[in-house]
């Protein structure tokens, strides 16, 4: 299945740390192994269910949101170089790669729609999320992007990877709404 993961999320291949992006792609499987997601499902769903007639994959939302991270710490690298708060590329990488895999816990499939879950009503993505990190050993600071990353971090402070990406992720997000 790892291939599924790759080919879908060719963004895993970003992350230089090899331990690291096994442990995402491992993430990633067990999400998907949950509902038995398959990549057609995975291609089709949309991102959120939070708005009405959502044309925006959940895969193209992963991947432009992980994206515009990249995009952004290239940015602040070349205009503010050493003056630039440091990020840890591969945690900001992984963080975005993992921000919404929970959704895969979250949402089903019900009559061929998208719905919530019994068990997403009771568990938000973040926190399924941060579950699945945790299982397979990812660092603390990717788990606080995770974590941070949707009105659960609301008044948290954020490490500096989870700033870029809380940003990134609600520009996509708001663009829908």
């Amino acid at each position: 299945m790892s291939n599924l993961v790759v080919k879908l999320l060719p963004e895993t291949e970003q992350i230089q740390d090899r331990t690291l992006r096994d442990k995402v792609v491992a993430c990633w499987e067990e999400a998907i192994a949950f509902r038995g997601w398959t990549e057609d499902l995975l291609r089709n769903i949309p991102f959120t269910l939070l708005a009405e007639n959502v044309t925006i994959t959940f895969i193209d939302h992963v991947r432009a949101v992980c994206r515009m991270c990249i995009a952004c710490d290239e940015v602040l690298n070349e205009i503010h170089g050493e003056r630039k708060t440091p990020i840890n590329r591969d945690y900001l990488i992984a963080g975005a790669l993992l921000a919404d895999v929970g959704k895969l816990m979250e949402f089903e499939i019900i009559d061929g729609k998208p719905v919530k879950s019994d068990y997403g009503k009771h568990i938000r993505h973040p926190f399924s999320g941060v579950g699945l990190a945790f299982k397979h050993d990812v660092p603390s600071e990717v788990m606080h992007i995770i974590a941070t990353h949707s009105k659960e971090g609301a008044g948290e402070k954020r490490l500096p990877e989870s700033i870029v990406f809380h940003h990134a992720d609600f520009i996509d997000f708001e663009l829908v709404k």
